[in-house]
């Protein structure tokens, strides 16, 4: 690979880098083409870019961020797994994957500056996904205004019944 070859991947990879919400780091030693075929299908899906890159080179692009707090961990074969917009997606497929593949291994991540080790990436799986999380939101924010209506719905209807009542004990007394 020339030079510049190099240069451009690392420039693109610093600018990826510095976009994305989660960088996860993976080992695919093992592997064969069909099956990373198949990891590569599942996380394009998931709007997730996934690149085999050499470690120095991941190294390099690396340094002005915060992926370079999982430099230590580019050891091996190095895959790496970024997104721009859903944290969770890219932990959900690989954790996944690596369920079904005894042989692929996730090796850390970085989410907003913290580091994951694999564990962590695998417990981030769990949480349901950005579009279910909003739903659950937009849930319980048209809850409220609908239980605040049928508060206030309530106070003159009991009013009402007050009313209803009182009249009634009139007519008694008087009939009586």
């Amino acid at each position: 690979m020339k030079l510049e070859q190099k240069k451009q991947i690392v420039e693109d990879l610093e600018e990826k880098f510095a976009r994305s919400k989660i960088v996860i780091l993976t080992n695919f030693n093992g592997l064969d083409v069909a099956t990373m075929s198949s990891l590569r299908r599942q996380l394009r899906e998931a709007r997730v870019e996934y690149r085999v890159v050499k470690n120095s080179l991941l190294a390099r692009a690396s340094e002005n961020n915060t992926v370079a707090l999982i430099k230590d961990k580019l050891k091996e074969a190095s895959a790496v797994a970024y997104s721009f917009d859903d944290p969770v997606a890219p932990a959900k497929v690989l954790s996944a994957f690596a369920k079904e593949n005894e042989k692929f291994k996730i090796k850390a991540g970085v989410l907003q500056g913290k580091v994951l080790n694999a564990d962590a990436i695998v417990a981030l799986s769990m949480l349901p996904s950005r579009e279910a999380l909003l739903g659950q939101l937009l849930s319980v924010m048209a809850g409220v205004p609908t239980a605040m209506v049928r508060a206030l719905n309530n106070i003159p209807q009991k009013f009402l019944y007050v009313l209803t009542a009182l009249k009634d004990q009139k007519e008694q007394a008087i009939t009586e």
